[in-house]
């Protein structure tokens, strides 16, 4: 039985366009690393800085995640942004959130790259104040001294709580499972083989 009085969920959103198994690596070693209750799944709509108001395209990246994650009793798919309209904001997912479930302490899963960009957010002060930034690193990053000096200059800045994940870096990219598909090669083993089989049962991913 957990001892806090305030359930800890994680949320690990992303476009999932497919999930694979970096997405669902991440998200497993962060509910043993923090003792979480659950992790929240979480595909986006329209960010800021991408665009993905394809109805259709929704609804599949929905159905991957969804089998992805089934088997896993403490990974629950989470439509809170699919849900919403126009152009999605952490900040106002985390508010939202909040406010529901005012008995919860949020762990916001992110890359090391979105470590970096954070104060270009909306109201970044917001989201670190709101929730405990879970931080994975990049090949591209690392995960030295320079990953390091940015949690501190945020923490010092920010009064925010932000907390190295201790996971084993999986150099999967939705984007190159998608250039496979496209040129016929092979996508197994790097994500859910229920998944793989919705891309090819559903046609996706073969044009551009």
């Amino acid at each position: 039985m957990k001892s806090d009085k305030k359930r800890k969920i994680g949320i690990m959103g992303g476009t999932f366009n497919p999930i694979h198994y970096g997405h669902l690596l991440l998200a497993e070693t962060a509910y043993y690393q923090f003792d979480l209750d659950e992790i929240l799944i979480m595909p986006t709509k329209n960010t800021y800085y991408k665009n993905m108001s394809s109805l259709e395209n929704e609804q599949h990246r929905v159905n991957m995640v969804s089998l992805a994650i089934e088997d896993n009793e403490h990974f629950v798919l989470s439509k809170e942004e699919i849900n919403r309209e126009g152009t999605t904001y952490t900040v106002e997912t985390l508010e939202n959130l909040t406010a529901q479930n005012p008995n919860c302490q949020y762990f916001f899963i992110m890359g090391a790259d979105s470590l970096y960009h954070i104060e270009s957010w909306r109201e970044p002060e917001k989201i670190l104040a709101m929730a405990t930034i879970v931080v994975a690193g990049r090949e591209s990053y690392g995960t030295g001294s320079s990953l390091f000096s940015q949690i501190e200059y945020l923490e010092n800045k920010f009064d925010a709580k932000i907390k190295p994940l201790h996971s084993p870096v999986m150099e999967i990219s939705s984007n190159d499972i998608r250039r496979r598909v496209r040129e016929g090669e092979s996508i197994r083993y790097l994500l859910p083989q229920k998944v793989a089989d919705y891309i090819r049962e559903q046609g996706l991913y073969l044009s551009k």
